[in-house]
């Protein structure tokens, strides 16, 4: 029986169909996503997972598939693999992978952080990606810097900052004490390598997969400070000790990286901001103030 296939607009059905020759049988909406439409599509060819949106969206959906195959290439994660990427009549869409969830096996979280510090193994140069891409619905600079305090200023603080206050949402007298903390980033970075990274790594970005391990998808990938990741992780969640101790047999930290997490969480903070309003700025205010 076909099941809610009205939802999934017709130019998109036959450009499928078309371009793969996959015939959708039935589709059904998925929550989860404050930006794209999420559909799983059921077809002659199997389950998939398609995302789509006005076609004003496709430059997002190509840097997505982008960052999803070079995490495929260069990760022990099960990444959802890209099957095909167009536009149609006004739509533009991204058929995936749809990966089944299942109940987490109990070495989940050791083998999360074993996965995640292979991950970051996989270095760079510079900080940066030879292509932007997107932060949410957000534009993100990948330029590179030949430093991570030059590369964290300049590319992810400012430009969201400019963003900020032209949106209003905060006033420019803040910009005096960001101006004040950029003048001692310097001294609170470790030196490290840059390292590959998933780039938007919380827990909505994250699915335990049909062999109870993790999967990861929607990147915003590039070589940064891996610590930058870790501090994504924990801004709405705390992930249980042992996935620590697994990350760091393999990639140890420098000491005190558990007080530096919410310094680099000022940047997913800022986008909040952006996409969500005020009620973000008050975590920002109160990180300014600990370390300025």
């Amino acid at each position: 029986m076909v099941q809610n296939i009205l939802m999934l607009p017709i130019p998109i059905q036959e450009k499928l169909l078309s371009k793969k020759g996959i015939q959708v049988l039935q589709s059904q909406s998925l929550g989860g996503g404050c930006i794209h439409n999420a559909q799983k599509v059921q077809t002659d060819k199997g389950i998939f997972f398609l995302k789509w949106n006005e076609d004003s969206a496709f430059s997002n959906f190509e840097r997505e598939a982008k960052g999803l195959q070079l995490l495929a290439s260069k990760s022990q994660f099960l990444i959802p693999s890209v099957h095909h990427l167009d536009k149609a009549q006004g739509y533009a869409f991204l058929l995936l992978d749809f990966i089944e969830s299942k109940a987490p096996a109990l070495a989940y979280w050791e083998d999360f952080g074993e996965k995640l510090a292979d991950l970051h193994l996989h270095t760079n140069e510079a900080f940066g990606l030879d292509h932007d891409n997107f932060i949410g619905a957000l534009e993100q600079s990948n330029a590179f810097r030949s430093s991570w305090a030059e590369f964290f200023i300049e590319c992810r603080i400012q430009p969201k900052l400019k963003q900020a206050v032209d949106k209003g949402n905060i006033v420019p007298s803040l910009i005096a004490t960001f101006d004040k903390l950029f003048t001692r980033l310097e001294n609170w970075f470790p030196q490290e390598a840059p390292a590959l990274l998933h780039g938007d790594l919380w827990g909505g970005n994250i699915l335990v997969n049909r062999e109870g391990f993790a999967s990861i998808f929607d990147p915003a990938v590039y070589y940064g400070h891996r610590e930058m990741e870790l501090a994504f992780m924990t801004m709405f969640d705390r992930q249980p000790q042992s996935f620590y101790e697994a990350y760091q047999a393999q990639r140890p930290l420098e000491s005190g990286w558990e007080q530096r997490l919410d310094l680099y969480n000022l940047y997913p903070l800022l986008v909040h901001v952006i996409l969500f309003g005020n009620s973000y700025l008050g975590s920002v205010k109160r990180i300014l103030d600990r370390f300025v």
